[in-house]
């Protein structure tokens, strides 16, 4: 799209509206952690909020049966990495498919805090990731969930380890507004312009706005 352009936006989004549920973890993860590299240098400048977009699309592939998974980051409202690839494996489920691609969510996210700490980057305590499948949001967020399949209860507890340790929060967002959803499916360009437009085609002069924030 050579008409398109990334804008830097460096507001911080506002998540004060989200609920965020606070469990006892502990006795299923023994009071977890972040891992935090411990030779990052001292954060310097103004405090960043990271968001990520996650989906699954069940069978994307006729050929393989395999799903592909999408996932978008944001440093503040500027997209910053972007994610669409085959799953490693067949997956034969819409529940099964999306934990495998929350897992890899997880997964990003802490190599993007960590790369952000070693540049000397205040960030959140906080990464708020969204998906736009209920049942795997719920399933994850609450300690007293149980899956028994044992390939999928890999995915499962390495997102719901992350959320124990509160560095990860999960929530629902509906697919009209989820952006990895454009990073997932194939698309006719008229049917994602409007998340397109807000990502690409950005209207407003960012520098004025950026100066403003200042």
């Amino acid at each position: 799209m050579k008409h398109g352009s990334l804008k830097f936006q460096v507001h911080e989004p506002d998540y004060s509206d989200l609920l965020h549920n606070t469990y006892d973890w502990s006795y299923v993860y023994d009071n977890v952690q972040e891992p935090i590299p411990d030779n990052a240098p001292e954060p310097l400048g103004k405090r960043v909020t990271l968001t990520h977009y996650v989906d699954a699309n069940l069978y994307h592939n006729a050929l393989t049966g395999r799903s592909v998974t999408g996932i978008l980051h944001m440093v503040n409202a500027t997209p910053v990495e972007w994610y669409s690839k085959k799953q490693a494996t067949v997956e034969t489920a819409t529940y099964r498919s999306e934990f495998v691609a929350a897992r890899t969510c997880i997964e990003q996210i802490i190599d993007l805090r960590n790369t952000l700490r070693y540049l000397g980057v205040p960030i959140n305590k906080h990464s708020y990731m969204f998906g736009d499948n209920e049942s795997i949001v719920n399933s994850a967020s609450v300690p007293h969930a149980k899956l028994h399949k044992r390939h999928t209860a890999l995915s499962f507890h390495r997102v719901c380890e992350a959320i124990a340790a509160q560095y990860v929060v999960f929530n629902y967002l509906p697919r009209a507004d989820n952006l990895a959803d454009i990073l997932s499916k194939h698309w006719a360009y008229p049917a994602i312009w409007d998340m397109l437009r807000c990502l690409l085609f950005c209207e407003k002069d960012t520098l004025l706005e950026n100066e403003k924030q200042k």
